[in-house]
């Protein structure tokens, strides 16, 4: 029989992790079926219950679900408690396995595909949401000499910042408090994209040869890509790598090996313009 995977969100038109795993499995001779699912608000268990009932072996999350499928879970990695989200599930009879992807393989694009090591880097991240809290943990493995939260609610960043303190050089504050600081990498978490906003940085943020990250991806030349090209930053990217990365490394969870993204990425690439 065919092994039955899919995504859970609301809306899930725009998804491409079908396209995605699809790609994976006909690269690496694996057998499935991925579908993506419009979970009905509210309904999430009884969602999935019912994948899991057809003979689903694995889910990816998206959103607005990635808090049900933590409280869903009944053996949560430490990412995926660190970061209180789950972006993936794995169905072993009556355990729900649950992982966080995100920050993973946002690290994976940014240190091997872009070529940009984080160790000793003055690394600033924008926002303190979901998107946040999965990258923080990978990010302060990679010993950075300084990591910043910074959020238009200082008490968010400051919070996120003092439960991961015992992990490395972090510190949260507000946008203001960024002035007179330059940052070697610029990671914009917010959601300010997604409406064709621009989160209240200085446009000073961006050191020499900075390397200027969009977590939004096929958006283009977003507003905070703009303010950093403007500012001189010749390394921009946005987050087209990181969706592959994750994807690829749930793929390699559920079925055992991991799949190369040069082709993914070379496919879902929109040009910065």
């Amino acid at each position: 029989m065919t092994d039955k995977y899919a995504v859970i969100g609301n809306p899930i038109g725009h998804t491409k992790s079908p396209l995605i795993q699809g790609m994976f499995a006909q690269a690496t001779g694996r057998d499935i079926d991925y579908t993506a699912i419009l979970g009905p608000l509210g309904e999430f268990a009884k969602t999935v219950d019912a994948f899991r009932a057809s003979g689903g072996r694995g889910m990816n999350v998206t959103a607005p679900f990635k808090l049900d499928a933590f409280a869903y879970a009944t053996d949560l990695s430490e990412r995926a408690r660190l970061a209180g989200a789950v972006n993936a599930m794995k169905f072993e009879g009556e355990r729900v396995f649950a992982e966080n992807f995100d920050g993973v393989g946002l690290l994976r694009d940014v240190t091997h595909n872009l070529g940009c090591p984080l160790a000793g880097k003055r690394v600033l991240l924008l926002g303190a949401g979901g998107a946040a809290r999965g990258a923080l943990l990978p990010f302060l493995e990679q010993k950075p000499a300084q990591l910043v939260i910074a959020n238009r609610t200082v008490d968010k960043a400051q919070a996120l910042a003092s439960e991961l303190a015992g992990h490395g050089p972090v510190s949260g504050g507000g946008y203001a408090e960024l002035a007179g600081q330059q940052f070697d990498v610029v990671f914009n978490a917010t959601s300010a994209s997604l409406r064709a906003e621009l989160p209240p940085v200085p446009a000073t943020v961006f050191a020499e040869g900075c390397l200027a990250y969009e977590l939004a991806y096929g958006k283009g030349l977003t507003p905070f890509l703009r303010l950093a090209q403007n500012a001189g930053v010749r390394r921009l990217a946005d987050g087209v790598g990181m969706l592959a990365e994750q994807a690829a490394e749930a793929f390699a969870w559920w079925r055992g090996v991991r799949p190369d993204t040069r082709a993914v990425i070379s496919h879902l690439t929109v040009p910065l313009v």
